[in-house]
Order: C-alpha cells, then structure tokens, then sequence
C-alpha cells in the first residue's frame, strides 16, 4: 500500500461529471455532424452542468480553478461552433478568434493556479484537507 493520500471527491459530483461528459459529447457530435440546432440546444444542458459542478466544488480550490478553467473551455468551445454554424468565424472579430478570450482565460486560470501550487509546498496539504472536510460532510448528510 502506498503512503499516498488518497484524493477524492463525493459521488453526487461524480454523478454530474459524468452527465456532463455526456451532453458535451452529444453537443460536439452534433456540431461535427452538422446538425447546428441540436448543437445550439445541447450548450444548455453542458454549460448548465459545467456551472453546477463549479459550484458544487467551490470549496476544494484544486477543483474550483481547474472546473472554472473547463467552463472557459466549454465557452470558447461554444462560442467557435456558434461562429461556424452560422458563418461568422472569419475575421480579426470573426468569432474562432473571439473564442480565443476565454480559452486563454482558461490557460490563465491553471497558470495562476500550477505556480501557487509548486511555489508554496503547504498549498497540497491544504487542498488535501479542503477535500477531506467536504467529504465529511457528505458522510454526515448520508447519516442525518
């Protein structure tokens, strides 16, 4: 057995990852196939999930900076298929290259993020707790 702590996270989170994962592949899929208003309708319920996992994780900072990095991800994503559904993804304000806003808010994000946690040795141990004491809770929850 490794002296590793073990990291994890309540498996209603888990839950909405995974449908999450879901709409994201069906909202793609249907870009890829061109069919651009079922595509249009799937950001809703993959946008939807992406803040509600934000949200739910708002407490563990490893968790919050990356799921907030992949809602920047999911809206530049969003945001170019909007672009090159209806044409207009061309040009300097063409929107491929408005995307480009909040993919690189995203990058930023992880940035900030990887240099606080390879420069401040004390900053795992912190998030190792964050997580700990979430999962407290939702034991305590399943208990009450």
């Amino acid at each position: 057995m490794s002296n590793h702590p073990i990291y994890s996270i309540p498996a209603r989170f888990r839950k909405v990852e995974n449908l999450h994962i879901l709409f994201w592949l069906l909202k793609d899929a249907c870009w890829a196939l061109e069919l651009y208003y079922p595509a249009m309708i799937m950001i809703i319920p993959t946008m939807g999930a992406a803040i509600v996992i934000t949200f739910q994780t708002r407490r563990i900072i490893s968790e919050l900076l990356h799921n907030l990095a992949i809602l920047c991800w999911i809206t530049a994503n969003c945001t170019w298929m909007i672009g090159e559904s209806f044409h207009i993804d061309e040009g300097l304000y063409g929107l491929r290259n408005i995307a480009l806003i909040p993919f690189f808010m995203g990058l930023m994000i992880l940035a900030v993020y990887y240099i606080l946690y390879y420069l401040k040795p004390s900053f795992r141990k912190k998030v190792q707790i964050q997580a700990d004491q979430l999962i407290e809770k939702e034991k305590q929850k399943l208990h009450d």
